[in-house]
């Protein structure tokens, strides 16, 4: 299993438990979890409403992709540990990994 933590917008923290073998992206899991998050565009990094803060692993996912990176330019409050959810994909390398929620709510 990979076991990730998840800080909602209220600050609280939640350990999500994820089998090793599923293929979803980070913004499907959130969805799945009953998380409030947006996600306008369905996972085509064309909206930014999923977008999620690394707070521990950053240096483990791959870097972002160049549409990545264009639609973060687009956040005022983007960070250098910003990421947008639907572009993380599920494995191993996620396990321990804690994020928070910063995209736009439902």
């Amino acid at each position: 299993m990979i076991n990730i933590t998840i800080e909602d917008r209220n600050g609280e923290q939640k350990s999500v438990e994820i089998p090793e073998e599923i293929s979803l992206s980070l913004m499907e899991v959130l969805k799945a979890s009953d998380y409030n998050i947006l996600a306008t565009c369905g996972g085509m990094a064309l909206c930014a409403t999923c977008h999620v803060q690394v707070l521990k692993g950053l240096e483990d996912l791959p870097a972002a992709g160049n549409d990545e990176m264009d639609m973060l330019d687009t956040l005022p409050d983007a960070g250098f540990d910003s990421r947008l959810a639907c572009q993380i994909r599920m494995s191993e390398n996620l396990n321990g990994m804690v994020f928070r929620i910063r995209g736009d709510e439902q």
